[in-house]
C-alpha cells in the first residue's frame, strides 16, 4: 500500500504499470511482454501529464479540467488491454472512486470488455484488494474495513462496474457524482447511442482533480457521437487515429492482406485497418464524402438559373423553422434563415419579406406543419408550391415524395455547393434508409425515428429538399432582370417535366 500509493507510482501510470503487472514473468500471460505497447505508453504518459498540469490549476486556484481521450483504431491494436490497466490504476489509487465501464452492446460487455477487465485484475500485484464478480469489482470486506476505520473513507461508491444501458431509458445509466474521483469508459463506442452520451456528460459536474472519460471504437460509423469527437467537438476531445499496422504485435502480414483483399481506399480497409471512419455508413443515405465535396467545391454564379425558396416549418418544441435558397448549382449564395419558437403567423411574415427581399421563382413549403403558413402567404397573394413530404412518388423507387425529393438532392450535391454550416451537414448525414413492404421501396427514416435515435430534426435538409419539389424554368437576362417579382407575386412557374 505504501509503494502503491506513493506519488511516484500513483500519478505515474507507466512506473505504475510497470511495477503492478507480471511482465516477462515466466507462467504469465505477460511472459512475452516487456511492457505496453508504444500507443499505450503514449497514452498513459499523457495521463500523468495532465495530472501534473490538474495539479498546477488548482494551486493557482483554477478549475482543474476533464481528461477526454478518444481512440479510433484498426483491429487487434490492444484496445481492452489498455483498458485493464486503467480500471487497475484508478482504482488502486484513488481509494473511494468510482469507475464505470460500458460498450455497445451487452455481449461485447460481458464477453469482452469486462473479462478484459478481470484478466489485468487478476495479474495484478494487488488483487487481493478486490472482489471480482459478474459485473463489478469491489473492496475485500478485510480491505474496506481497514478503509474505514483507519483512513475514514466512504466506501459506498467505491467499485468498478460494467453498466449495461437503454437507449428507451437513458437516465438510468446516469450514476452517482463522486468527490473521490470519476472514470467512465465508453468500448466500441462508435455504437453508443446520444442519448447515453449526453446522460454520461453528468458524471463530470464536480469540479475535482480526478475525472477521465475514455472512448477506445473501430470507427464503423460517420455518424453519432463517437465520429463527432473527431470532428464537430474536436477542440475538446484528445484523438488518435490508430493504424493498426503501425503497432507492434499485430500481424501485419494479415492487415496488408485485407487491404489488397479490399482495396487501399475502400472502406474495409480504412475501418478495419487504417482506424478511419468509412466514407458511408451502411444505412446512411447521403455519405460524408458527398457532403465534404459539396462545401469544398467552387461554383461560378449563374444569374441565369432559377432562384427557388424552401421552408421547413417547425414540428415540435426543440425543431426549428428553416428557410433556405438554392440557385441552380449554388446554395451557399443566401445565408439560411432559422426561427425558433415561432409560430405561423410570424413565419408567414418572414416569408413574405424574404421573397420581397429576394424575389425567387418559386416557393416550396413543407405542406405536413406548414399549411396555415401556405394559406396566409396566398391571403397576401403569394404563389406558394405545396410540398407534401408523405404524398406519393413519381419514381416507384421510392415510398414517399420526401424520399424522392432527398434522392434528387443526393444528386444534385455530387455537383452542387453548400455552405458549411454544421446543423447542415448534420441533417444531410444523419439520415438513414429501410425498405418498406413488399415491393421494397425505399424510404428515408422520419424526424420521429431519428429523434429516437438521439438525432436532431433534419430542418436544414427538408428545407434544402423542399428546393427540389420544382423545376423551374431558366429565365434569360432582361427577363430575370424584369419579371422575377412578378412571378413571385402571383404568376404561374413554368414546371420542367
Amino acid at each position: 500500500m505504501v509503494e502503491l500509493w506513493d506519488p511516484a507510482l500513483k500519478d505515474n501510470l507507466l512506473a505504475y504499470v510497470m511495477f503492478v503487472f507480471p511482465w516477462g514473468k515466466r507462467g504469465t500471460p505477460l511472459e512475452n511482454f516487456k511492457g505496453p505497447r508504444d500507443w499505450q505508453k503514449e497514452e498513459l504518459n499523457n495521463i500523468s501529464y495532465h495530472i501534473a498540469e490538474n495539479k498546477k490549476l488548482i494551486l493557482n486556484g483554477k478549475m482543474p479540467i476533464v481528461y477526454k481521450s478518444a481512440t479510433a483504431s484498426g483491429r487487434g491494436v490492444g484496445k481492452s488491454a489498455l483498458v485493464g490497466m486503467i480500471v487497475n490504476w484508478f482504482l488502486t489509487t484513488r481509494i473511494g472512486a468510482t469507475i464505470i465501464v460500458t460498450a455497445n452492446t451487452e455481449s461485447q460487455l460481458r464477453t469482452k470488455t469486462w473479462p478484459e477487465v478481470g484478466k489485468w485484475h487478476t495479474m495484478a500485484i494487488n488483487s487481493h484488494w478486490f472482489d471480482k464478480s459478474a459485473l463489478s469489482l469491489k473492496p475485500f470486506p478485510w480491505f474496506e474495513q481497514a478503509l474505514k476505520k483507519q483512513l475514514k473513507v466512504d466506501t459506498g461508491y467505491y467499485y468498478a462496474q460494467a453498466q449495461l444501458w437503454s437507449e428507451e431509458n437513458p437516465d438510468a445509466f446516469a450514476g452517482a457524482h463522486n468527490q473521490n474521483g470519476m472514470l467512465l469508459i465508453f468500448d466500441e463506442s462508435s455504437g453508443i447511442p446520444s442519448p447515453i452520451w449526453k446522460v454520461s456528460e453528468g458524471f463530470f459536474t464536480e469540479p475535482i482533480l480526478d475525472r477521465y472519460w475514455f472512448n477506445f471504437s473501430n470507427p464503423r460509423r460517420n455518424t453519432g457521437e463517437f465520429f463527432e469527437c473527431f470532428h464537430r467537438y474536436r477542440d475538446y476531445w484528445r484523438r488518435r487515429n490508430l493504424d493498426s499496422r503501425t503497432v507492434e504485435g499485430t500481424d501485419i502480414n494479415y492487415l496488408n492482406e485485407q487491404i489488397l483483399r479490399h482495396g487501399e481506399d475502400s472502406d474495409e480497409a480504412r475501418v478495419e485497418v487504417k482506424g478511419e471512419f468509412p466514407r458511408q455508413g451502411d444505412k446512411q443515405f447521403i455519405s460524408r464524402e458527398i457532403i465534404t465535396n459539396a462545401i469544398d467545391r467552387q461554383i461560378e454564379p449563374d444569374e441565369h438559373a432559377a432562384l427557388i425558396m424552401g421552408v421547413d416549418p417547425a414540428r415540435y418544441g426543440d425543431d426549428s423553422t428553416v428557410i433556405r435558397f438554392r440557385q441552380g448549382r449554388n446554395a451557399r449564395l443566401i445565408a439560411p434563415i432559422v426561427m425558433k419558437g415561432a409560430d405561423n403567423m410570424a413565419v408567414a411574415n418572414k416569408c413574405a419579406e424574404l421573397i420581397q427581399k429576394y424575389n425567387p421563382d418559386a416557393v416550396c413549403i413543407d405542406a405536413g406543419n406548414g399549411t396555415g403558413i401556405i394559406d396566409r402567404l396566398r391571403e397576401m397573394k403569394y404563389k406558394v408550391f405545396e410540398v407534401w413530404f408523405g404524398g406519393k412518388s413519381d419514381e416507384q423507387e421510392w415510398a414517399n415524395k420526401r424520399t424522392e425529393l432527398w434522392d434528387r438532392m443526393r444528386d444534385w450535391l455530387g455537383g452542387g455547393c453548400i455552405d458549411k454550416e454544421q446543423d447542415l451537414i448534420d441533417d444531410l448525414s444523419g439520415p438513414q434508409y429501410k425498405f418498406m413492404g413488399s415491393s421494397d421501396k425505399i424510404m428515408l427514416e422520419t424526424k420521429e425515428e431519428m429523434k429516437r435515435r438521439g438525432f436532431s430534426s433534419p430542418d436544414h435538409g427538408d428545407a434544402l429538399a423542399c428546393t427540389f419539389a420544382v423545376k423551374v424554368a431558366r429565365q434569360d437576362f432582361k427577363t430575370r432582370r424584369g419579371g422575377r417579382s412578378t412571378r413571385a407575386r402571383g404568376m404561374d412557374f413554368d414546371p420542367l417535366e
